[in-house]
C-alpha cells in the first residue's frame, strides 16, 4: 500500500518514477521547483513517449511564496495553411487524428519551459540548461526501460500508428512490438535535447532547430511552416480563481483549457453543502451532477479565447454558480447524452524549500499524438488540432486559432497557510479526478495518498474510452453502486486501478514547511522528497 510521503526541503511527483528522480536531483543540486518541473517534463518526453513529448503543448500554474499565482499558456496555434478547405479538398469531413494532416498546430510546450525558466531566475533558480536536461538526454542516448503502458498501448493502437511517418522506425524495434522492460533509445531526440541545452529553448522556434523542424514537417506533408513556428510565443496570464466556503482559494488555467469546468465543479458542489463523508452517495452523485452542469457550459463557451463571447471568469460569478447548484436534484440524475472528448497527458508537480509551487501539465493529445516522428529531430508531434471542427462554431479550425484543451493544472491555498498543487491526465476525467481528490483531502480531511488511491469514477470519455456512461471502479461498495443506479445513473463497472481513471498526483506544503506528496498507483510514478 502506498503511503503519503513527507519531507521538508523539496518534493516532486510525476507519473514516471525516473522523471520524479530527475526532478528531485535538480532540487538537490540547488534548483528550484520550476527547474525541477522542466527536468521532469523533459524526462517524461523520453521515458513516457506515448503520453507526452516536446512536440506537444503545456500549461503551468506557478505559485510564488507570498505572491499571486501565475498561469503560463504554452498552446500552439493552427498553421496558416490549416483551413477547412485543406481538409475538404482532401475528401475529409473531419480533421484526422493520425498522420501528417493531424500535425496542424505548433508544438508550444518548449516555449512554456522558456517562459517558466525566465520566471525561475527571479525565484532562486539559476541552474544551466545542460544540468536541467541532463537526465532526459542520458535516457534518450543510453536507453530507458519500456513501461508496461507503452508496450500495451503500442500494441493496442498499432493499426492506427504503423503507417504514420517515422513511427515504426522509432517505436517498433526491428519492426516488432516493444516488450516491457526492454531498453529503447531515441538518439535523434537526444540530439535535439542537446541542442536545446546548448542554444536555449527559443531555438526550437526561431533558430536552427526551428529550421530543422520546418524541414521535417514539410518532408512528411504537415501544413506547419517555419513562419508558423517563428510566430509562436507562450503567454503569461492571471489564472482563473474561485473561493469555497471557509476561504479555500482555487486556481486553474484560463481558456483554451477546460480549467473553468474544474473550478465550476468544485464551486457548485460546495454550494450543495453535502455533509456526508467521501465515497457516499451524496459525495459521488453531487460531484457527477455538478460535472454535468459545468460541462454543458464548457462545451458551449470554451474555445480559442479570441472567439469567445463571454469570459471564463464570468462563469464563476457567485450568482451563476448559485443558480447551477440550485438546479441539481440530489435524488435524481440529469440525463447525460453529451459529446465526449479524449486525450493523453502527463501532470507533474513540485514544491521547493522556499515554497515555490508548480502545477504543470503537458500533452500530445492522443496516445503517441499524431504518430508522426520527425526524421531529423526525432520529435513526436501532437494531434491537438484534431479537436478542431471543420464546421461553424466556437471550435472551428482556422489559421492561427488555438484548439480546445482538456489540459488544466490545478492549485489551491487554505486559510491555515497550506498550498496544494494537484492534477491528472485523462481528457474528460481531468476535472472529475481533480474534484474527487480535492474534496477528499480538502473538504473531508482524508490523507493525501488515500485521496488519490481511493476508487474513482468518470462521466464520459477519457483514455481509450468512447462511451458516455458513468464509469465506476469496482472497488466502490455494492450499496453505493446500487444507489447510483437507482438515481438514474447509467453505471458501467470498470476494473480496479484502471488507467482509464487517469494518473493523478498532488503535493501539499504546510505553513511550517512540512511537505506531503502522493502519486497514483494507476501510473508508473512516484512522489519523492528530501
Amino acid at each position: 500500500m502506498l503511503n503519503t510521503v513527507r519531507s521538508q526541503r523539496g518534493m516532486v511527483t510525476a507519473p514516471h518514477h525516473l522523471a520524479s528522480e530527475a526532478g528531485l536531483r535538480v532540487l538537490r543540486d540547488g534548483g528550484n521547483a520550476i527547474e525541477a518541473a522542466i527536468a521532469m517534463a523533459a524526462t517524461l518526453a523520453v521515458v513516457y513517449p506515448h503520453m507526452t513529448g516536446i512536440g506537444g503543448d503545456g500549461f503551468w500554474i506557478i505559485a510564488p511564496p507570498g505572491g499571486d499565482p501565475i498561469a503560463i499558456d504554452a498552446c500552439g496555434r493552427a498553421a496558416r495553411a490549416a483551413t477547412p478547405d485543406l481538409y475538404n479538398d482532401a475528401g475529409l469531413s473531419l480533421v484526422p487524428t493520425r498522420g501528417p494532416l493531424a500535425a496542424n498546430t505548433v508544438a508550444g510546450t518548449v516555449s512554456g519551459w522558456r517562459e517558466a525558466q525566465q520566471l525561475s531566475t527571479t525565484l532562486g533558480g539559476g541552474l544551466p540548461l545542460g544540468r536541467i536536461l541532463e537526465d532526459a538526454i542520458w535516457y534518450a542516448e543510453n536507453g530507458f526501460p519500456v513501461s508496461a503502458s507503452q508496450a500495451e498501448l503500442t500494441q493496442a493502437k498499432l493499426a492506427e500508428l504503423r503507417n504514420a511517418p517515422g513511427f515504426a522506425a522509432t517505436f517498433l524495434p526491428d519492426g516488432r512490438l516493444p516488450t516491457t522492460g526492454e531498453f529503447m533509445r531515441l538518439p535523434a531526440l537526444a540530439a535535439t535535447l542537446r541542442r536545446l541545452a546548448a542554444a536555449g529553448f527559443d531555438d526550437l522556434y526561431r533558430g536552427e532547430l526551428g529550421r530543422r523542424l520546418a524541414s521535417d514537417l514539410a518532408a512528411i506533408g504537415a501544413p506547419l511552416t517555419q513562419l508558423d513556428l517563428a510566430d509562436h510565443h507562450a503567454i503569461t496570464a492571471s489564472p482563473l480563481a474561485t473561493t469555497l466556503r471557509g476561504g479555500i482559494r482555487l486556481v486553474n488555467c484560463p481558456p483554451p483549457t477546460q480549467g473553468v469546468a474544474s473550478l465550476m465543479i468544485l464551486a457548485i458542489f460546495d454550494r450543495l453543502q453535502v455533509t456526508a463523508d467521501a465515497e457516499t452517495f451524496g459525495h459521488v452523485h453531487g460531484l457527477v451532477e455538478a460535472t454535468k452542469r459545468a460541462f454543458v457550459l464548457r462545451d458551449r463557451l470554451v474555445g480559442d479565447p479570441a472567439s469567445m463571447a463571454e469570459t471564463a471568469q464570468d462563469q464563476l460569478q457567485p450568482e451563476r454558480l448559485d443558480s447551477l447548484a440550485a438546479a441539481i436534484d440530489m435524488r435524481q440524475a440529469m440525463p447525460w447524452p453529451a459529446e465526449p472528448s479524449g486525450g493523453d497527458t502527463v501532470w507533474l508537480g513540485a514544491i521547493d524549500a522556499n515554497g515555490v509551487a508548480v502545477s504543470f501539465i503537458q500533452s500530445i493529445f492522443f496516445e503517441f499524438g499524431s504518430g508522426c516522428v520527425l526524421p531529423e529531430t526525432g520529435v513526436l508531434w501532437q494531434n491537438r488540432g484534431s479537436s478542431f471542427s471543420l464546421s461553424d462554431g466556437i471550435r472551428q479550425l482556422g489559421p492561427g486559432r488555438k484548439p480546445f484543451h482538456t489540459l488544466n493544472p490545478a492549485a489551491a491555498s487554505f486559510p491555515d497557510g497550506r498550498v496544494m498543487v494537484y492534477g491528472t491526465m485523462g481528457g474528460e476525467g481531468q476535472p472529475q479526478t481533480q474534484a474527487a481528490i480535492f474534496t477528499r483531502y480538502g473538504i473531508y480531511g482524508q490523507d493525501l495518498q488515500s485521496a488519490i488511491t481511493a476508487p474513482r469514477w468518470l462521466l464520459g470519455k477519457t483514455w481509450g474510452e468512447d462511451s458516455v456512461t458513468l464509469k465506476v471502479e469496482n472497488r466502490f461498495s455494492d450499496s453505493l453502486i446500487a444507489d447510483l443506479r437507482g438515481a438514474g445513473h447509467d453505471v458501467a463497472l470498470v476494473d480496479a486501478f484502471t488507467s482509464t481513471m487517469g494518473h493523478a498526483g498532488a503535493i501539499v506544503r504546510h505553513a511550517n514547511g512540512l511537505l506531503e506528496g502522493a502519486s497514483d498507483p494507476r501510473s508508473d510514478g512516484a512522489a519523492i522528497g528530501y
